[in-house]
């Protein structure tokens, strides 16, 4: 019989599988289920514990050890665990339905992220929003617009792209797992870098993988930082930004586009791509449903580690 520890680490290994399986998924955000399944803060708070420890290790040992030994790795290996397996048995089944199927798959991720663009919407505070509205206005605007002309150029997928630009785009798609309803797996896609990444943890690419990994290191050290200073100080002009991104962006996910990212009309599985968005769109609101209803106002993360 399991007592409660096995037990936890177990539920902390599922917690991580479906978490996984929500990266791999543009426009379904890990860090929306880590928050339905109650472990969002948890998580960012120990993962910054890991970081600070990490920067302590040059100027002082005894200091990063202390930060080491706070650590949850109860929680957090059982989630790395989970998550690694997730990926790396359903990487390569997502990469022949994108690559074979891309009406389907891009009608399914559109609905995904045209109501995954809510999350940082109802994020902002609602009073500062009206008295800031000609700046989040103009925000707003311009990150859709520069992204949907940025997407035209990039979004065709790149079947050998250079290395220093995945390791620029995993910094970036790594900052993702900080905020809930913004998908790495969708930045991926929309820069023409998703089947290929697929496609490496499928088959093992050490290279591909490896610059990847520094690339979401190096992000996670320098990006996040900086990403939660600004959602500190500036929080709702940056939540209409990523909202505009978000919008932009979805140029990348339209059904029907050339090799080269040139949008077409609809003209062939119409009737595929219509039915995968609503179940798309269906699937994200449901998941933020059940956010709200079940995801209680987040305890300190000192109290939630004791009570597990």
């Amino acid at each position: 019989m399991y007592n409660t520890q096995t037990m936890n680490i177990l539920w902390n290994m599922i917690r991580g599988a479906l978490i996984g399986m929500a990266e791999l998924v543009p426009g379904v955000s890990g860090g929306t289920i880590a928050l339905v399944t109650g472990v969002y803060e948890r998580v960012l708070y120990n993962a910054n514990l890991v970081l600070d420890g990490i920067k302590s290790l040059v100027k002082d040992r005894s200091s990063a050890g202390e930060k080491f030994k706070a650590v949850d790795w109860k929680l957090l290996i059982p989630l790395a665990v989970g998550m690694g397996i997730m990926v790396l048995t359903m990487a390569g089944v997502l990469e022949s339905f994108v690559t074979d199927q891309p009406q389907a798959s891009r009608g399914l991720f559109f609905g995904m992220v045209l109501v995954s663009i809510s999350v940082p919407i109802m994020m902002m505070d609602k009073a500062e929003l009206r008295a800031k509205a000609v700046k989040a206005g103009l925000g707003f605007a311009i990150a859709a617009i520069g992204t949907f002309i940025l997407t035209g150029l990039t979004s065709a997928p790149q079947e050998n792209p250079n290395l220093l630009w995945v390791f620029f785009a995993a910094a970036i798609a790594v900052c993702a797992l900080v905020l809930p309803g913004v998908s790495g797996s969708f930045f991926l896609l929309a820069v023409g870098l998703y089947s290929a990444t697929m496609s490496a943890v499928d088959n093992l690419n050490v290279a591909y993988l490896g610059v990847f990994a520094l690339g979401a290191i190096t992000g996670l050290i320098s990006f996040v930082r900086l990403l939660e200073h600004l959602l500190t100080t500036h929080r709702t002009v940056t939540l209409i930004v990523m909202s505009g991104l978000m919008f932009g962006s979805l140029r990348a996910l339209w059904p029907w586009q050339t090799g080269d990212a040139e949008l077409l009309a609809p003209n062939e599985n119409i009737g595929i791509a219509l039915i995968l968005f609503v179940v798309g769109a269906l699937a994200v609101l449901a998941m933020l449903v059940a956010e709200r209803m079940f995801t209680a106002p987040p305890a300190p993360p000192q109290e939630e580690a004791a009570r597990s």
